[in-house]
């Protein structure tokens, strides 16, 4: 498995965006086998694509701008994430046939190893959702039931998957008013106090952090580091991503 470390762009998360989406329909293509991206994004909230169709969409976004974070709509499912640069993200692409199935079974699967890294930190992780949870799935990943720390989603296209995860490291204080303004917006429901980070949990900072999910990845497919190489495609969809 290639290994991709790192933003491809130092201001652009709409890029980021569409640089994982242009690795998943290379996948697709059968241009790659299998590939891991892990980078530390910019300040932005991604939202998922039915987000965007909710009336209070354009006030969200504004919202996520008026406190200084870029809104990009990502190319997994889900809904609204925030992010700091203290966040990992980390694009798990795979080109597989059998693609349209298996959804659950890879949340459970890659649900339980990404808990697993956190617990060897010590820290209560558990699979499951948080009452009142951003971005609310039953497949998130939090301490002891309490607070959220890692979100999870995927996308399926033809003959491949992209299984993508945010990791809240730091910064909770941050997100919550952020987030509280977002969901208002979109008339989600939403609780604040559900936004936990693994440095409140464990003191652990991002650099090991980092390393311990890449060396998990490793352990288990073998890991090959790479570059992204062209830009070009995803230069051609990151209109897709970007919000106006």
């Amino acid at each position: 498995m290639d290994l991709l470390r790192g933003r491809v762009a130092d201001a652009d998360p709409a890029l980021e965006m569409a640089a994982s989406h242009a690795l998943l329909r290379r996948a697709s293509r059968g241009e790659i086998d299998a590939a891991l991206r892990v980078f530390r994004p910019t300040t932005m909230v991604a939202f998922g694509r039915r987000d965007t169709n909710r009336p209070g969409f354009p006030a969200a976004a504004q919202a996520c701008r008026d406190a200084g974070f870029t809104p990009v709509v990502r190319a997994s499912g889900g809904r609204a994430v925030a992010c700091t640069t203290t966040a990992l993200v980390i694009d798990h692409v795979q080109r597989d046939p059998t693609s349209l199935g298996g959804m659950d079974d890879r949340f459970e699967d890659y649900g339980a190893m990404l808990a697993g890294v956190l617990a060897d930190f010590g820290i209560d992780a558990r699979v499951g959702e948080v009452p009142g949870e951003y971005c609310p799935g039953a497949h998130s990943i939090n301490a002891r039931g309490e607070v959220k720390l890692i979100g999870t989603a995927q996308r399926m296209v033809r003959d491949a998957w992209l299984f993508s995860s945010v990791v809240i490291v730091d910064n909770a204080p941050s997100l919550q008013p952020l987030l509280a303004r977002v969901y208002d917006a979109l008339e989600v429901r939403f609780d604040p106090a559900s936004v936990g980070a693994v440095a409140t949990e464990s003191g652990v900072g991002v650099d090991v952090l980092e390393e311990a999910f890449i060396g998990a990845y490793d352990d288990r497919f073998g890991l090959t580091e790479s570059a992204y190489g062209s830009l070009d495609e995803a230069r051609s969809m990151v209109d897709d991503h970007r919000v106006d």
